[in-house]
């Protein structure tokens, strides 16, 4: 849900990924005459038959809040190490081979947070039931949770700002 209580729409999530992929391109195509280095493999890749299979396959798993399920019919997955310390949203499948290996997360609203995301800190982040996202204070799974964004649009939100803001 986002901060108005609406779920996430597929549609917004569609924009999202064209103006990330949009701020991206502009980024990445001075990012060796801005910053002296090569990028790496930064991109948002939508959703294909296979990880929409994977995503059925999550959601047979372990109940997953619905804007879970929205992001997944909508994004494959996304890698943006070059984007600050890099954001990396992780495909279904990794999420449901992480749920089998370590479960849920605790975070203070909700004992069944589900890991879906990492940056490149190794911090982790978790949605909740309620739909708030929540971000590990240490690269474990095991350690207290903060609130990284109140939805996971706001989430995105902030990613996408952050892609922007590299220009």
């Amino acid at each position: 849900m986002n901060v108005s209580g609406e779920r996430l729409d597929s549609e917004w999530v569609r924009g999202w990924c064209e103006q990330t992929s949009a701020a991206l391109e502009t980024v990445m195509s001075s990012f060796l005459q801005t910053r002296g280095l090569l990028p790496g493999e930064n991109a948002v890749i939508l959703a294909t038959d296979a990880s929409s299979k994977a995503t059925d396959a999550l959601v047979d798993l372990t109940l997953i809040p619905s804007d879970l399920t929205t992001l997944y019919w909508v994004i494959g997955e996304v890698s943006l190490p070059d984007v600050e310390h890099g954001y990396f949203i992780h495909s279904a499948s990794v999420v449901a081979d992480h749920f089998r290996e370590y479960g849920s997360v605790q975070v203070d609203d909700d004992p069944s947070a589900i890991v879906f995301a990492s940056d490149g800190g190794g911090h982790l982040f978790a949605v909740a039931g309620s739909g708030r996202v929540w971000r590990s204070i240490t690269a474990s799974w095991f350690d207290d949770f903060e609130v990284a964004a109140e939805s996971v649009q706001g989430f995105l939100e902030q990613i996408g700002h952050r892609a922007a803001d590299q220009n």
